[in-house]
């Protein structure tokens, strides 16, 4: 998807999965990639054929050792929000919530950074759109 740029407009899209993992203390996990500010929830792009649920299933087992089945994350939905690290680009994603159980995440790959972070919290962080305006508990 394209449009033209009149005053900063939106030029394009960028499609990706992401996740709702939320912890026992009502806190919403994001992470941080290498080289950028704002936090975001963990995923990512499709590579060539992926389904929504596998590119989500195979990030997190990447970026944050989590061993995750496809079939078993819970859908809620197709969203979009301004892209939090391309200017002008507003991100399209298929977003699950996850069941990770008793695993924890440890970061990996681009990954420089992760919290659980709580609404009272959000004040204090970059937090990229799509989280901050849809997915912080509380």
């Amino acid at each position: 998807m394209s449009t033209s740029n009149p005053a900063g407009a939106t030029t394009g899209s960028i499609r990706v999965s992401a996740a709702v993992i939320v912890n026992d203390q009502d806190e919403l996990l994001l992470v941080r990639k290498a080289g950028t500010t704002a936090f975001m929830q963990p995923g990512g792009k499709p590579e060539p054929g992926e389904s929504p649920r596998e590119t989500l299933s195979r990030e997190l087992l990447e970026e944050l050792g989590l061993a995750v089945d496809a079939a078993e994350l819970q859908p809620l939905g197709l969203f979009t929000a301004a892209a939090a690290n391309e200017p002008g680009f507003l991100v399209v994603a298929d977003v699950f919530e996850v069941a990770i159980g008793d695993q924890v995440p440890v970061i990996s790959a681009e990954i420089e950074e992760l919290r659980w972070v709580a609404r009272a919290d959000a004040g204090e962080l970059e937090i990229a759109p799509l989280a901050r305006d849809n997915f912080l508990p509380g």
